[in-house]
């Protein structure tokens, strides 16, 4: 907020004599600060105060769709520099909303990018903040790139490849090439917003594309129908795929650098449909940062047993789960935990997701015969103390993976089960013998990912009688909901996820209903009286904790 703002407002000779004090005495500080601003004045009362004293309109950024035209003008750099939103133009008109009218910089400069006439209008700060913020996530380092940015206009006007011009595809090869920019600007603005996913998707009159973020996709672009094929090719060409080949899925992956400080590793998969290729673009963490045990959303009980787990020699540890439930940061941890001089580690994934030294981490490639069984095979030749399998897919890597693990060696691997206890009936389904399952199996822990509630603009409210007897809770309890507009610091009211767990030790008792083949029930039911916490209880622990919601959950588990 500039220095001319207050003075404009105190020289007015409006303002009550309190507040002119107040703002008068912060202009003799060395540095002006928003913050100490919003704390004299709000920062609604800042934007009444504005308008009515300079006459300009305030409006509500809520009755806007600013975000498709944000995106369609590309204008990203100047909206963050100086927090002003586009929303609305016409032929030779551009609406800003601002809340700081007085700063000539603002007009100059979006006159000067977009070749319009400037209209100021203002809106309050907090809500400029929250705008940009879902327009553009957090802030990344810049990096200096030089990647001049491209809006839908300059897109409108490029046209559909035909077959021809596939052969001809120097436009799309240089990485300054305008579709070869826009790919740029989507993939800073995914890493901005810590989406996982990008999907681009192909309809007969529309193309969209869309983030997962926490979860959950949300539409962020509409660029021409015609753009389609140039989009999908382009990717194509970073991911070293067939641009001819549009009638047979494809895989690949790339690594790009969005600028000199940052690079974004992805996983490419093409899909034909029926009005075009989809590609979608995983985001990959290639980094051991986010490997912190005590950040996962085990509570202590849960950590010890999993610690204690890793703590053993030999058994069999499972991790078990839908897809995108977060198995692979779950065994990851682990093995950052055991990751020492002392032993040798071996993984086989597919794909190799996270990068961490000191492991030996091997690609498994099931189209030349190279698949999780035959690595596990080659693994136990490389005198290996521990190893990592991705998944276990089939009756030969499972039984591969129990004689490891009774054969001296601490073996992880994952499972698509929807929780511990079926875990044990899905391996007896896979024709494992029971009397191999008690002796190799020494934990197996279920999880699903929810989504947590922004600290800073969850709800509180009190708990329905009907939720109180459905959740098993008090009826004095207070719980919260997400703020459905959000913040500046979230997705409508969500801001990352954590885990829920459920941690099924191997016992006396277990192994007694194992090798008499009981089924699921049974067993989570001998489980839960030896004291496991089921996903269903670790969820309300979280959320009698604040941290989630009562529909997230109900998203996740479903609560009957």
């Amino acid at each position: 907020m500039s220095q001319s703002l207050i003075k404009v407002l105190i020289d007015t000779g409006e303002l009550d004599d309190e507040l002119a004090r107040q703002l008068t005495s912060l202009l003799k500080a060395p540095q002006l600060n928003n913050d100490a601003i919003l704390q004299v004045i709000t920062a609604t009362d800042l934007a009444q105060t504005t308008s009515r004293l300079l006459g300009i309109p305030l409006v509500n950024l809520q009755e806007y769709d600013f975000n498709s035209l944000c995106h369609h003008l590309g204008l990203s750099s100047l909206i963050q520099k100086y927090c002003a939103i586009p929303i609305g133009h016409s032929d030779q008109t551009l609406t800003l909303a601002t809340s700081d009218p007085t700063n000539s910089e603002i007009e100059n400069e979006f006159r000067f990018a977009t070749g319009l006439n400037i209209e100021l209008v203002i809106a309050d700060i907090n809500s400029i903040k929250k705008a940009i913020h879902s327009l553009y996530g957090r802030n990344i380092p810049s990096g200096g790139s030089s990647k001049k940015e491209i809006n839908a206009l300059d897109l409108a006007r490029m046209v559909d490849l035909s077959d021809e011009e596939l052969g001809n595809i120097e436009d799309l090869s240089q990485d300054d090439a305008p579709v070869s920019r826009y790919i740029h600007q989507v993939l800073l603005e995914a890493v901005r917003k810590g989406a996982s996913d990008i999907h681009f998707e192909p309809y007969e009159d529309s193309y969209r594309i869309r983030l997962r973020c926490d979860g959950i996709l949300l539409e962020t672009h509409q660029p021409a129908v015609q753009l389609g094929r140039r989009l999908s090719t382009r990717v194509k060409i970073l991911s070293n795929l067939d641009i001819a080949e549009r009638r047979l899925p494809q895989d690949g992956r790339s690594k790009l650098k969005l600028n000199s400080e940052l690079s974004v590793d992805m996983r490419v998969s093409t899909l034909p449909t029926l009005w075009g290729e989809k590609v979608v673009l995983r985001l990959l963490e290639s980094s051991a940062t986010q490997l912190d045990i005590n950040k996962l959303g085990y509570n202590e009980q849960q950590k010890q047993i999993y610690l204690n787990a890793l703590k053993k020699p030999q058994g069999l540890i499972l991790m078990t789960g839908p897809t995108g439930s977060g198995k692979t940061i779950s065994l990851y941890s682990g093995l950052a935990i055991l990751n020492t001089t002392q032993v040798n580690i071996a993984t086989a994934e597919d794909p190799v997701e996270i990068n961490l030294p000191g492991i030996n981490q091997v690609q498994v490639q099931p189209h030349i015969g190279f698949d999780f069984a035959a690595a596990l095979r080659s693994f136990l030749r490389q005198d290996p103390d521990i190893v990592m399998v991705g998944e276990i897919r089939d009756l030969e890597t499972a039984e591969i993976a129990i004689k490891a693990s009774q054969t001296g060696h601490l073996v992880l691997s994952t499972l698509h089960t929807n929780s511990a206890a079926e875990t044990l009936v899905r391996l007896q389904n896979m024709g494992i013998q029971p009397y191999n399952i008690a002796s190799s199996l020494s934990l197996v822990i279920a999880q699903r990912l929810v989504r947590l509630l922004c600290p800073n603009c969850k709800q509180r409210y009190h708990i329905s009688a009907e939720q109180s007897q459905q959740l098993n809770l008090p009826s004095s309890q207070t719980l919260f909901q997400a703020n459905r507009h959000g913040c500046e610091n979230c997705n409508s009211g969500y801001s990352g996820r954590v885990g829920l767990f459920e941690m099924m030790e191997n016992t006396s008792d277990l192994n007694q209903a194992i090798l008499t083949s009981a089924d699921a029930r049974t067993i989570e039911a001998i489980a839960v009286k030896q004291g496991m916490t089921t996903l269903r209880m670790s969820g309300i622990e979280k959320l009698a904790q604040g941290l989630t919601s009562f529909e997230e959950l109900q998203r996740i588990l479903y609560f009957s």
